[in-house]
């Protein structure tokens, strides 16, 4: 597993680790029953507080997305994945919503907005 902070970025560390492992459990890096590691070495790893490593933990037990056992740790579950899924999607419809109604706004076309995903989507990926 992954996972970077920015001080500088503005928003909560412990919002940016959790928003990570949600991303790399809900996209399958992170499989159900894997252990995610402890809050110390995660801590320690990332050079951050033992307590903001916890609060992300927590809040992504309180999600249904991990679940702590004590004494052998922080595990992915997979109970409350398609419904964080379906939530996301969502959510993304609605961004793409407004970003059509704004593309309108500017004029563009249809066509002109495909090709500006596609060149972008192409960067993400690396291609």
């Amino acid at each position: 597993m992954h996972l970077s902070v920015s001080l500088s970025s503005g928003e909560p560390i412990y919002l940016q680790i959790k928003e990570q492992i949600k991303i790399q459990i809900l996209s399958g890096q992170l499989q159900e029953g894997e252990l995610l590691p402890s809050i110390r070495h995660l801590a320690q790893n990332l050079k951050i507080s033992v307590i903001t490593t916890k609060r992300a933990y927590d809040e992504l037990e309180q999600e249904g997305l991990v679940t702590s056992v004590t004494g052998k740790g922080t595990f992915v579950t997979g109970t409350n994945k398609e419904s964080i899924r379906e939530m996301k999607f969502r959510e993304l419809e609605d961004q793409i919503k407004a970003i059509i109604k704004e593309s309108r706004a500017l004029g563009l076309t249809r066509q002109d907005l495909s090709n500006l995903v596609s060149i972008l989507y192409g960067e993400e990926n690396g291609s």
